[in-house]
């Protein structure tokens, strides 16, 4: 027989409240053992003398439920005092797998089943009490579901926004550079954003992106405005829905830039921008909405200007570079998508370097305007420029070496020599240089970095002053790299054997100082053979390129 249910038939009777709901009933899982939670509150009500589960709003009280807090706490000796036949039952109510069923409850020893018939008694009792007024509700039978659903709901949200408030307040800011690998800043997971890890599949570029899986679909999170002192700037992951106080969440997609060295220097700022680019190509193209530039995790806010219009070319948009105006040093900004770089170029194939280049070649191109120049001769055209500097690493003799090079160049049928500084070029007169030139004759130094807007298979020659084989360490090869990452061809170096002295032996590292801005010689007879061989070298090659009709066209970039 039933007396009376607390769960969903709560139409048939209405003795029991918010307080006699079993926990199931709020997932849509009911089953006999709804009543007897229901009844076990109501025995424990017998036995103490309160609810358990008591709480005003009604919110709170759902809340005390769901979490099995009860309000009014017995040790467990009380709690065998007061009923030890009891006990196992008492223990089981809590458990839904375990709650004991009516049928079981009501075949125990005869002491407790004779308590259970008084609990039985005491339900029908109340049932009855309540029928005498079950004409007089208003209410229709299922609205108490109505109220349930609707304390619930109300509670879902209370439950959420805590635990939102938690999210908030558990989000860990941690210094941009991590000073333990101050001595290790470029290994691994380097010092910059040290507790991350990057994503590499093998000849890809090393990136992190949040909001990722990896991040566990968390957002990136920056703080700090310091330009001195990257520690004093920081980062953390947060949840979209549960950003940090204070917060600015900012939309589109972000690009974060780590350089070790700087973003004014072009073949170091190119070093940075080049994973970028290569990212940019493998995720359809998409571009930045701004840039936030580190250096030590110390922000910058400037690229160089040759490198800020090779950007704007390569994303088909002025780079916006947030400087983080209006915002405080202690307030959080958060990216709805942000790319991080930090290993530069590193991890990438050779192939994928050159795929790279292709479009920002191409891109400068377009952008520039530059249109390959028609040959109306049946002989092959071959530039050779000569790209000189001023001051530090210049030739001590220009006007010879230019001589020495105008020579050989008279002796090919169809070769141009063009002599240009780069400090007088804008980023398109230097694009149009290049696009002209089959040979790069240029010493060490930024300024060879043009070398990958000339045509693949180009070649460059190159030129050191005295010590730098010695002391430069392998920062003096960058540029015989860069030549094969861009599909180009060094020729060698030239390194002068005479120039300034060193009062130190001449592999004393302090000999650097003096050797690292001392002028280039020249070598007449060197410069004239080495000249010869390279311009006989192209000659040929582009004469077979021109036989073969295998000139590459520039006409559409691959993120047209």
């Amino acid at each position: 027989m039933k007396l009376a249910d607390f769960g969903l038939a709560v139409g048939m009777s209405n003795v029991g409240s918010l307080a006699y709901v079993a926990p199931e009933v709020l997932a849509g899982d009911y089953s006999e053992k709804v009543d007897i939670w229901s009844a076990g509150v109501l025995l424990h009500a017998l036995l103490v003398g309160v609810l358990p589960f008591q709480g005003q709003p009604a919110q709170d009280l759902v809340a005390h439920m769901l979490m099995r807090d009860v309000s009014a706490r017995l040790t467990a000796d009380e709690i065998l005092e007061l009923n030890r036949p009891a006990n196992p039952t008492l223990k089981k109510l809590s458990n839904p797998k375990k709650r004991t069923t009516m049928a079981v409850f009501c075949s125990y020893s005869p002491k407790l089943s004779i308590f259970l018939l008084a609990l039985c008694i005491s339900l029908f009792t109340l049932y009855h009490i309540q029928s005498l007024h079950a004409r007089t509700i208003s209410s229709p039978p299922w609205s108490f579901m109505h109220e349930w659903e609707r304390v619930t709901n109300c509670t879902q949200e209370h439950m959420a926004e805590k635990l939102r408030q938690k999210l908030r307040q558990s989000v860990t800011f941690l210094p941009l550079t991590d000073l333990r690998y101050a001595d290790k800043a470029l290994q691994g997971h380097t010092w910059f954003m040290s507790s991350m890890y990057d994503t590499h599949e093998e000849g890809e570029v090393q990136y992190q992106q949040f909001p990722s899986e990896s991040s566990k679909r968390r957002v990136l999170c920056l703080k700090g405005k310091e330009t001195h002192d990257g520690s004093w700037n920081s980062y953390a992951l947060a949840w979209p829905e549960a950003l940090p106080f204070n917060a600015t969440l900012l939309k589109g997609l972000t690009f974060v830039s780590y350089n070790h060295y700087n973003y004014d220097n072009i073949w170091h700022g190119l070093s940075a921008t080049v994973p970028f680019v290569a990212w940019h190509i493998g995720n359809g193209c998409e571009s930045p909405s701004r840039w936030i530039l580190y250096h030590w995790g110390e922000l910058r806010f400037k690229m160089a200007p040759w490198l800020r219009t090779l950007t704007e070319a390569t994303f088909d948009g002025a780079p916006f570079i947030e400087s983080f105006e209006g915002v405080n040093h202690n307030q959080p900004l958060c990216f709805e998508k942000a790319v991080v770089m930090r290993h530069n170029e590193g991890g990438m194939s050779r192939d994928r370097r050159i795929e790279t280049f292709d479009l920002m070649r191409c891109k400068a191109r377009m952008y520039c305007n530059v249109i390959p120049e028609a040959n109306k001769q049946d002989l092959p055209m071959i530039g050779m420029t000569l790209l000189m500097r001023t001051g530090p690493r210049s030739f001590t003799n220009e006007s010879a070496v230019i001589g020495i090079f105008e020579k050989e160049c008279a002796k090919i049928d169809g070769c141009r020599l063009m002599v240009a500084h780069s400090n007088n070029l804008t980023f398109c007169d230097q694009v149009k240089l290049m696009s002209l030139t089959d040979i790069l004759v240029s010493p060490h130094g930024a300024q060879l970095t043009n070398m990958f807007l000339m045509d693949k298979n180009s070649s460059a020659m190159e030129f050191f002053p005295k010590g730098w084989l010695k002391l430069a360490g392998v920062g003096q090869y960058v540029f015989r790299w860069m030549a094969s990452w861009s599909g180009m061809r060094h020729r060698g170096a030239w390194r002068d054997p005479n120039g300034d002295e060193c009062p130190y032996a001449e592999d004393d590292r302090r000999c650097m100082s003096i050797y690292k801005s001392g002028k280039i010689g020249f070598d007449e007879v060197y410069f004239s053979e080495w000249a010869r061989n390279v311009l006989n070298e192209v000659k040929a090659r582009k004469m077979e390129e021109a036989a073969n009709k295998t000139i590459a066209s520039t006409s559409s970039c691959a993120c047209g």
